[in-house]
């Protein structure tokens, strides 16, 4: 892995097989003046192919020795590179009409998309590896075992469509389990209008805390069975079974009631 060590720490499983990086980067299609950000471009793999289709990226890494190589490799007018963490990072201020893409260590996968998405209003796109199974949860629709909160608040924002599978073996090191390829795109003037967007957040959080719970007594705390009624919705049913209209609607009475 030219002379890296892979820091476990950062989550660090850095993607070689040219076979799928060809296939991420033919699925981004980057073209020159697009306004791109990797985030965690490791080794470059990646990078060197988005730098050569986009001619200027932007890009988020937050190992210093990683960074430095970086560095020494493209200069400042092929390579905006902000050393940090991504988790923490203001993407506001690379501007509007962004694309991302990135091989995201699973241990912030979560986290890092829920932040990613307080931005949706400035992308243009999302592109990302992740473990197969939390592509599995965020594609998830209503009534099957995969869907489930990540599923609510990303869907309520993005068009999620999971585009191909990578296996272990294209990883140095391997990771344990397969990992997936995802778009995910605002949803924009589709977008539904939320009217308060950390209540709709706790509904969502609290309906599937224990998925076994009717809503009835998941919601117990936010509001009765009168206010679920009045809103359509079915006090006995459980969190799973919802749309994300469902959630946004119930949310919006609630809001406004």
């Amino acid at each position: 892995m030219q002379g890296h060590r892979a820091r476990k720490r950062f989550g660090q499983n850095f993607l070689v097989d040219t076979h799928y990086i060809d296939r991420i980067i033919d699925a981004v299609a980057p073209r020159p003046g697009d306004n791109l950000v990797e985030i965690g471009p490791g080794l470059g793999a990646l990078t060197h192919r988005l730098i050569e289709r986009a001619t200027r990226i932007a890009a988020i890494e937050i190992d210093r020795d990683l960074a430095a190589r970086l560095r020494e490799t493209w200069g400042p007018t092929r390579l905006a590179l902000h050393e940090g963490d991504a988790l923490a990072f203001d993407y506001a201020v690379l501007g509007e009409n962004l694309r991302v893409v990135g091989n995201l260590p699973y241990n912030i996968s979560s986290p890092l998309l829920f932040h990613l998405a307080s931005f949706d209003s400035l992308l243009r796109d999302i592109h990302v590896m992740l473990q197969r199974e939390v592509v599995a949860r965020m594609a998830a629709a209503p009534g099957t075992s995969d869907y489930g909160r990540l599923s609510v608040m990303l869907q309520a924002k993005f068009a999620v469509a999971r585009l191909f599978i990578i296996p272990p073996g294209a990883f140095q090191p391997a990771p344990k389990v397969d990992s997936a390829f995802v778009r995910l795109v605002p949803l924009g003037a589709a977008r539904p209008a939320i009217t308060d967007e950390r209540l709709f957040s706790r509904v969502v959080g609290a309906a599937f805390g224990q998925r076994r719970k009717t809503l009835r007594n998941a919601l117990v705390t936010l509001c009765d069975a009168d206010a679920m009624q009045s809103a359509g919705i079915d006090p006995a049913a459980r969190g799973e079974t919802l749309s994300v209209a469902d959630f946004v609607r119930l949310a919006n009475a609630l809001a406004t009631g």
